[in-house]
């Protein structure tokens, strides 16, 4: 199963044509992804997009948080827990990264390199990443997009953050960060893509199961009292 979190939403007419696209090219479900900003607006047509999209592709929607302010995530967070099948925190920020690892109510860090010139993350961080259960997020787009030295960069940071992974063992996702029906890659060709950068086919497919795993625990989030414990109904 080939998951991707990370598509980027808009219109109801552009949201089709990427759902149609990514489905042609092997994809089993994708996440629409809008900032905090668009995410209410988002359901208005969420229905209308369910029902073009019957038989073709599933989907949902992420809420993609972009801030600096920490206390702000934390409220969005919060605020957006409930409706979100997933939560993810755009970094680069040092101070954003390590708060966003601390916050089991957020699901991803993405793209804890961005505007770096380190991956964002170190030992410390990792190991927060593991205690929380919050996946980092690597974007193909990333790369795609650009080019020579700052290309060269994006790449080295993401084999910085394969031997922390490799050592810490901590959630792993792969997004493509598509906009348009061009930045849209087959499975093979994106799966090919990764192993390319250093992954192994295992750890790329491994993503994608934990994509999967994002998504069937926010549906069960409300039953989890604690870590490890969950509510259950008593059908005697």
């Amino acid at each position: 199963m080939f998951f991707d979190l990370n598509i980027k939403g808009s219109s109801l007419e552009n949201n089709i044509d990427l759902a149609c696209e990514a489905s042609g090219y092997g994809w089993n479900h994708i996440n629409f992804s809008y900032n905090q900003d668009d995410f209410k607006q988002a359901f208005e047509f969420k229905d209308e997009l369910s029902e073009k999209l019957e038989n073709t592709i599933s989907f949902d929607y992420t809420l993609e948080i972009k801030s600096n302010n920490v206390s702000e995530i934390r409220k969005l967070s919060r605020k957006f827990r409930n409706r979100a099948s997933c939560i993810s925190v755009v970094g680069g920020d040092l101070k954003v990264n390590r708060n966003v690892l601390e916050n089991i109510q957020i699901d991803v860090l993405s793209r804890p390199y961005l505007r770096r010139y380190d991956s964002g993350l170190n030992h410390v961080l990792a190991k927060e990443a593991v205690n929380n259960n919050v996946a980092i997020e690597l974007c193909f787009k990333d790369v795609l997009k650009s080019y020579l030295a700052h290309r060269s960069k994006i790449l080295s940071n993401f084999k910085d953050i394969y031997v922390l992974y490799r050592k810490f063992n901590f959630p792993l996702i792969l997004s493509s960060r598509a906009e348009s029906i061009f930045d849209i890659r087959t499975t093979a060709d994106f799966t090919a893509f990764f192993t390319q950068t250093g992954l192994t086919s295992d750890e790329v497919y491994s993503s994608f199961k934990t994509a999967q795993n994002i998504l069937e625990y926010n549906l069960e989030r409300k039953n989890y009292i604690l870590k490890g414990v969950r509510r259950v109904t008593d059908e005697a």
